[in-house]
């Protein structure tokens, strides 16, 4: 048998040996899969959190043995989004299919809010139970490690009167929503915004039409609500005129109050059943008006949006 040349055999040698040394690549360890841990929150207006996931830190990569020449390393590309999430349930234990609001905060284990996130889920019949998930999102690098959830804040208004989601058009063709207003110097404003999502024109003259509703959906005694702002501020309305909206187009209208306090009962009125005109489908938007002790709202006429 013919043995290999000596030129050949030390040729094959080279040969492995700088493919032994090629570029090296880190080998990055799978992060464990996060697991639900379970939330002790006793919830808010049948709104409760039932579990927390929050995924483990990701190790560092693992790298290959030392190479002899200068490796190429690909960037690193961190997520955008945290993956912290949490599981909530909705209990409707009335009589009517509701919408429930909730604002569910993700906390620190000194119990400090690190974000608030705000969920609506819609139409939960009598006797039922809905259930679903919400992200925490993206946190600065800085913010503290999220151990605990839980429900702040919830508002449910009957189906038929919730503001309709973004990007749908209810059955009237003009849908309505409030704004999460502004605050200055004590004085609050909340816009109400009026769309014409509908295939006609629609035409508003004059003022909203409000009624205040406390918690309990029952009307708010002692709120004198005022035609125009200029008792509680100037430079926000002006005579009511017709106004007239071709398809796609808006109006607002802004409600303005200064919350005092003094002598008397503070005022709260967290939902507002608002009616476009007379004869209109109500609509209760959750601009939660803290009205103080005055007890007194004014309401600016509708205006074309710009």
């Amino acid at each position: 048998m013919r043995t290999p040349a000596p030129f050949l055999t030390a040729l094959a040698a080279t040969f492995l040996l700088l493919t032994a040394c090629g570029t090296e690549h880190t080998s990055p360890s799978a992060p464990p899969s996060p697991t639900a841990s379970p939330v002790d929150d006793p919830g808010k207006g049948g709104v409760r959190v039932t579990s927390l996931t929050v995924p483990a830190p990701s190790p560092s990569p693992t790298p290959s043995p030392r190479p002899s020449h200068r490796v190429h390393a690909d960037p690193l590309v961190l997520p955008s989004d945290s993956g912290i999430t949490a599981a909530y349930e909705v209990v409707n234990d009335g009589p009517e299919t509701l919408t429930y609001t909730a604002v569910i905060a993700f906390v620190d284990a000194d119990g400090g809010a690190v974000t608030n996130q705000t969920v609506t889920v819609r139409d939960v019949g009598p006797g039922t139970t809905a259930r679903g998930t919400v992200r925490a999102g993206e946190l600065p690098p800085t913010a503290p490690r999220v151990t605990d959830a839980e429900v702040l804040r919830v508002t449910e208004v009957p189906a038929a009167e919730a503001p309709a989601a973004a990007g749908t058009c209810p059955a009237s063709g003009v849908r309505i929503s409030a704004d999460d207003g502004d605050a200055a110097m004590g004085l609050r404003a909340v816009g109400l915004h009026l769309d014409n999502c509908g295939p006609r024109a629609y035409a508003v003259e004059g003022y909203p039409l409000l009624e205040l509703l406390d918690a309990g959906h029952d009307p708010v005694e002692g709120v004198t609500v005022l035609d125009g702002t200029d008792e509680i501020t100037t430079g926000l309305g002006g005579p009511p005129r017709p106004v007239t909206l071709a398809p796609g187009e808006s109006a607002t209208a802004t409600l303005a109050w200064r919350s005092t306090t003094g002598m008397g009962t503070a005022v709260n009125a967290p939902y507002v059943r608002v009616r476009a005109k007379e004869g209109a489908t109500p609509v209760t938007v959750t601009p939660h008006l803290d009205l103080g002790t005055a007890g007194r709202l004014g309401v600016t006429p509708w205006r074309k949006a710009d």
